[in-house]
C-alpha cells in the first residue's frame, strides 16, 4: 500500500481534534501544501533505505512526504499530542509501523536517536532554528546532509560568506561543520496559518573530516562569540577579554595566527577563526 499525503483539510481536522492551535510561542505554522512537502524531501534527495531525523513534525505533513520515498523517520516532536498522535496518522495513511519512530522530547535535549539517521529535513520553528541545528550537527556525528526549512533572515545568515552584512556567528558556527547554501524560496501561503515572514529552504553537507577537535571548536566559538558581540569593533579590542585580557595581548596572538588585529570578526571565514584558537 503505498504511502499517501495529507491534505489541507484533514489538517485543521486533526488539528481541532487534538485540541491543538498552531502558537507564535513556539513558532508552529503547518505545511498544508503536498507539493511544498515533496519540494523539500527532493531538495534533500531522500532516497528509499536512509534514515531521516525529522525535528518538529507536526501533525505529520512533512513526515508523509519523506516515508513516501520509502526512508524511514525518526520524529522528535516537543508537544506530547502531536507526538502521541503520529504514530495512528502514519499508519492510517500507509505507513509500516517498523517505519516510524517518534520521540517525544524537546529538540535541544535529545543527545540520542533510534536508527542513527543520516540526513536530517525539518521545518524549524525560527525562534530555536539555529540552536536546534547546532545541537545536531554537535551530538549526531552520522548526519552526512541536510535540508531546513526556516525563516528567510535565518537561512540567509546560515549561508552567508565572510563580508557579507547577514554574515555573523550563526554563519561561522554552521560552517564549522561544512558548506551551506540557500536552495529556494517557500511561499507563505502553503503555511497554516500564514505567517507574517518568508520562508527559505537551506540546504547543508557535513565536511567527510571533522574541522578541529572538540576543545579547538569549544574555542573557536568562543572567540567567534566575542567577535561578533561588538562586531563594530577592531578585533584586538573585541575579543580582548577571552585573548589575554588586553588590546596589546590580543594583538600579538592575531598576528601568529595570521590574521590582521585592525580586521572586525565579519572579515574571517571559519578557518580564520581556528587558526586564532589554535594559537591563542
Amino acid at each position: 500500500m503505498p504511502v499517501t499525503l495529507l491534505g489541507a483539510s484533514e489538517i485543521r481536522s486533526l488539528a481541532a481534534g487534538l485540541d491543538v492551535t498552531p502558537t507564535k510561542k513556539l513558532g508552529q505554522n503547518f505545511v498544508v501544501d503536498a507539493n511544498t512537502v515533496r519540494r523539500i524531501v527532493q531538495v534533500a534527495r531522500v532516497s528509499s533505505g536512509e534514515r531521516v531525523v525529522e525535528v518538529g513534525p507536526g501533525l505529520g505533513s512533512l513526515t508523509l512526504a519523506i516515508l513516501e520515498t520509502g526512508a524511514s523517520v525518526t520524529a522528535v516532536e516537543i508537544d506530547h499530542r502531536l507526538a502521541a498522535r503520529l504514530p495512528a496518522t502514519a499508519a492510517a495513511h500507509g505507513v509500516p509501523a517498523d517505519r516510524l519512530d517518534v520521540v517525544d522530547a524537546d529538540a535541544l535535549r535529545v543527545t540520542e536517536l533510534p536508527g542513527e539517521p543520516t540526513v536530517l529535513v525539518a521545518n524549524l520553528p525560527y525562534n530555536v532554528s539555529v540552536p536546534v541545528l547546532l545541537h545536531f550537527l554537535e551530538h549526531f556525528p552520522a548526519l552526512q546532509r541536510g535540508v531546513v526549512m526556516v525563516q528567510a533572515e535565518v537561512g540567509e545568515r546560515l549561508a552567508a560568506a565572510p563580508g557579507s552584512k547577514t554574515y555573523g556567528a550563526p554563519s561561522v558556527k554552521a560552517a564549522w561543520y561544512g558548506p551551506w547554501r540557500l536552495s529556494g524560496m517557500v511561499s507563505r501561503q502553503v503555511f497554516w496559518p500564514v505567517p507574517n515572514v518568508d520562508s527559505v529552504l537551506v540546504s547543508f553537507a557535513r565536511d567527510p573530516e571533522p574541522r578541529g577537535t572538540e576543545a579547538e571548536r569549544l574555542r573557536t566559538f568562543q572567540i567567534v562569540d566575542a567577535a561578533f558581540q561588538q562586531r563594530r569593533k577592531m578585533l584586538r579590542q573585541a575579543v580582548s577579554a577571552v585573548l589575554g585580557g588586553s588590546a596589546a595581548a590580543a594583538s600579538e596572538i592575531l598576528e601568529r595566527a595570521g590574521v590582521a588585529p585592525t580586521a572586525r570578526g565579519e572579515e574571517l571565514g571559519v578557518e580564520d577563526f581556528l587558526r586564532i584558537a589554535r594559537v591563542a
